[in-house]
């Protein structure tokens, strides 16, 4: 497969044009956290699909959508570009090494219990359960409520803890993935349950910021192309 190798705070992504299917991604993703596949390209839109390892799909991606972002301003010469995921549409733009995306508006649940594990369900055009709690109970933690049967499509699921009133500790695990450093829709799913922003949200693989303009979330990061 030709491709090139992209890593967004820790995240690794490989982006290529050719067609891919669930029996490829699990074939070709080698290392990586998933590959972006660019389904078409018209000026300033880049329509991309989300691969998981396990060859499951995305709905979104915040790490993904900022290197396809990078991926497209690089190629086409332009500050300002819009990624497409299905139905939704974030617009980047490049502040010189960095990448602030507009991912749209976040809806955040009441706080639920399950099995004594409290947390809060975020969609950020995708699912996520945050649990406010050592970062380090993530391996018991994640895997029990990424499956859970409140989640039937399963579900992302953070555990955070403040550090201060602009800072949180988070580790992530993704649905479909495990574990990874980072990742940017729940770096935004961890602000708006906690009701930190602007936050600066601190993964394992890197810092991400994060602020509001009402419901809609914008995230801040880098992206860039490692090979």
């Amino acid at each position: 497969m030709q491709s090139s190798r992209w890593d967004a705070q820790g995240n690794v992504y490989l982006v290529t044009e050719e067609s891919i299917t669930p029996e490829r991604a699990r074939g070709e993703v080698g290392d990586a956290d998933g590959i972006l596949e660019i389904l078409r390209v018209g000026g300033s839109v880049v329509e991309i699909a989300i691969w998981n390892p396990d060859g499951s799909s995305a709905e979104m991606s915040g790490n993904g959508t900022r290197i396809a972002a990078r991926w497209l301003a690089e190629r086409a010469g332009l500050d300002e570009v819009t990624v497409r995921v299905g139905p939704r549409e974030v617009c980047a733009r490049m502040l010189g090494a960095l990448v602030e995306q507009d991912l749209g508006e976040v809806i955040v649940s009441p706080v639920e219990e399950i099995d004594g594990l409290r947390f809060v369900a975020v969609d950020v055009g995708n699912p996520h359960a945050v649990v406010e709690d050592d970062p380090a109970s993530l391996p018991e933690i994640g895997p029990r409520l990424e499956v859970h049967e409140r989640f039937p499509n399963r579900t992302n699921v953070q555990v955070a803890r403040r550090v201060s009133d602009a800072l949180i500790e988070a580790r992530v695990w993704e649905r479909g993935v495990g574990e990874t450093a980072s990742s940017g829709t729940s770096a935004v799913a961890v602000a708006a349950a906690l009701g930190l922003a602007p936050a600066t949200v601190r993964f394992p693989g890197g810092e991400l910021a994060v602020r509001f303009e009402g419901a809609r979330a914008y995230l801040t990061g880098p992206a860039v192309r490692v090979a």
